[in-house]
């Protein structure tokens, strides 16, 4: 009897070997790293990388109060209340402080007023195979030629590789000159108002009516070809200055200077404007250049830090 029921046991002990071993087999097989990407998901080699910045500094208080005097000249003889307003600045209202704010200032004098208007854009792409970088690099070529400055080779981002660029055929609008832009789709851009119709004009030598009643006249005349609207250089990623010389009405002349830059994924506006009380007074375009350009790498400096 002993013998048969050795016999029964051993063929039992190994039937539930063998289904032990082929459970082991089809669980490895189950939890492969693999099977949990749902179809047709990114993988980690194909998302492009997200952008330098997450957030935005505060626009007001991001020029120095030294910058503002200087900018700003007809302040210095406003009472002490006013003036204190003056520089503080009016808060441009957007929908997402972390993806665009601005800030304005405004001064008059007996001789000329002065409005400074600065605006900073963060730019997210919602494409997995566009960087952040790389779209803003799309934003602000858009705005380069709408600003009818020819575009050169596109800079490169932080990674090395070309950075997506317009067309280089200049457009025949003029640039965004309020605190809003025209990003394409896939970019919130929060809010904001302008009208690119008084570069236009400008730009053209047409003398087509703008929203504010102005006439445009040539953005370059009486500047030598060194003040022209350009490309420049050692500005961030990629950068541009725009001049601009309208006449309000049939007696001020007004002159806007706007100095477009980008780093990473953040692009910055700057605009200053004068507009003189006599006639026969043209704003000088080197004075203004200078000082849009001085206000732009101080906005560099602090986005670098």
């Amino acid at each position: 009897m002993q013998p048969k029921a050795r016999h029964a046991y051993v063929p039992g002990l190994a039937a539930l070997l063998l289904v032990a071993v082929a459970g082991c087999s089809g669980g490895g097989g189950g939890h492969d790293s693999t099977s949990d990407a749902k179809p047709g998901g990114p993988t980690s080699t194909g998302v492009a990388q997200p952008g330098k910045y997450r957030t935005l500094r505060e626009a007001c208080g991001s020029v120095p109060a030294s910058t503002l005097k200087d900018l700003l000249p007809g302040a210095a003889s406003l009472p002490e209340d006013q003036q204190a307003k003056a520089y503080r600045g009016t808060a441009a209202v957007t929908y997402d402080t972390d993806r665009r704010v601005g800030c304005s200032w405004k001064a008059d004098s007996p001789d000329a007023s002065h409005q400074l208007v600065i605006d900073l854009e963060r730019v997210v792409s919602y494409d997995p195979a566009v960087s952040d970088a790389d779209r803003a690099q799309q934003v602000y070529a858009k705005k380069q030629a709408g600003a009818s400055i020819p575009l050169t080779a596109a800079p490169t981002t932080p990674s090395g590789s070309p950075s997506p660029s317009a067309s280089g055929t200049s457009a025949s609008a003029a640039p965004d000159t309020g605190a809003g832009t025209d990003t394409g789709a896939g970019t919130d851009t929060g809010t904001g108002t302008g009208t690119g119709k008084d570069g236009a004009a400008a730009k053209n030598g047409s003398a087509s009516p703008t929203p504010t009643g102005t006439t445009g006249t040539s953005g370059t005349t009486g500047t030598s070809d060194g003040l022209k609207p350009r490309v420049l250089d050692g500005l961030g990623d990629a950068a541009f200055l725009d001049d601009v010389l309208t006449r309000s009405g049939s007696t001020a002349q007004r002159r806007t200077v706007s100095v477009v830059f980008r780093t990473s994924n953040v692009i910055v506006t700057v605009r200053y404007t004068e507009q003189s009380a006599r006639s026969v007074t043209v704003p000088d375009s080197q004075e203004l250049q200078d000082k849009a350009r001085g206000l732009a790498r101080t906005l560099v400096d602090q986005l670098n830090e």
